[in-house]
């Protein structure tokens, strides 16, 4: 990439903040774009799930403009530029990776990630030091963003655990743990203590995404995909029930049961076999 491409970004950035430019880009602040820079990640991952190249090469287009534009707003109150957020993560990069551009070994990526970790920790016991960080303690947790979505924030959480050597060792002891928790939202429903119920039934979606961390799967995936699976499996009931001359709502559960049931089986039916691959 030629550095005019992005240069010409910059200064489009910088017309339209300008007087006389946009009037919309003009009112907007750090405060205001976050909820684009949330949307823009989204669409992203959107993007990648869609296989679509052309759409990917947009979607990142839209993300970088978020980049773009929080520089420019910083440029603007003498904070910060682009060029300072790119020599930063160059730096950080370079830092960060001694077994590529340093003598350092890593021999996997989990020893990557442990001598990542051991990194960031020097780094912020130097910032304290220097009296650049907030005087709190250094954790593996401290920097999590706020702002995460649940299921993901809690795989961040598990995931460094892990890397300081605090996780399960066998599969099997994850799952006794998942029992563990159902049977403790068992007797809060029992008892009938909502508060209770509530602290229980996380505990429960904490241990089910250990599960799926400890088997190299992302919670938050595994969910859209049960999502998308049990989406497909109702839009076909519908179809059903509309050929049968019918309404969702004029049928008792107990017919709706059957019109799922009948889904399934012909999902099944059409299944590959095992080991097989899809045409």
């Amino acid at each position: 990439m030629k550095n005019n491409s992005i240069n010409r970004l910059l200064k489009i950035m910088a017309r339209m903040r300008a007087p006389g430019g946009c009037p919309w880009d003009r009112e907007q602040t750090m405060g205001t774009l976050k909820q684009y820079l949330l949307e823009e990640c989204y669409e992203v991952i959107d993007a990648i799930d869609s296989g679509n190249p052309d759409k990917h090469a947009d979607e990142l287009g839209d993300l970088l403009l978020q980049v773009v534009f929080q520089a420019q707003i910083a440029k603007e109150k003498g904070q910060f530029n682009f060029n300072d957020v790119v020599k930063r993560i160059c730096a950080k990069l370079v830092r960060r990776h001694p077994h590529v551009f340093g003598k350092l070994k890593a021999a996997s990526p989990e020893e990557v990630l442990r001598n990542w970790e051991k990194i960031k920790n020097r780094e912020k016991a130097s910032a304290r030091k220097n009296g650049s960080s907030s005087g709190v303690k250094p954790s593996v947790l401290n920097d999590l963003p706020r702002h995460l979505p649940a299921l993901h924030k809690a795989h961040q959480f598990q995931q460094r655990l892990a890397r300081v050597g605090f996780d399960w060792t066998d599969v099997h002891d994850v799952i006794l743990k998942i029992e563990e928790e159902l049977s403790e939202v068992k007797k809060a429903i029992a008892n009938g203590n909502e508060r209770h119920i509530r602290a229980e039934a996380g505990d429960l979606l904490f241990a089910v995404v250990n599960l799926c961390r400890f088997r190299k799967m992302h919670a938050e995936e595994v969910l859209q995909d049960a999502i998308k699976k049990f989406t497909r499996r109702f839009h076909a009931v519908e179809r059903k029930v509309h050929a049968d001359g019918k309404e969702i709502t004029q049928c008792s559960l107990a017919e709706l049961d059957k019109y799922w049931e009948a889904v399934k089986k012909q999902e099944r039916k059409h299944r590959p076999a095992a080991g097989s691959q899809l045409s």
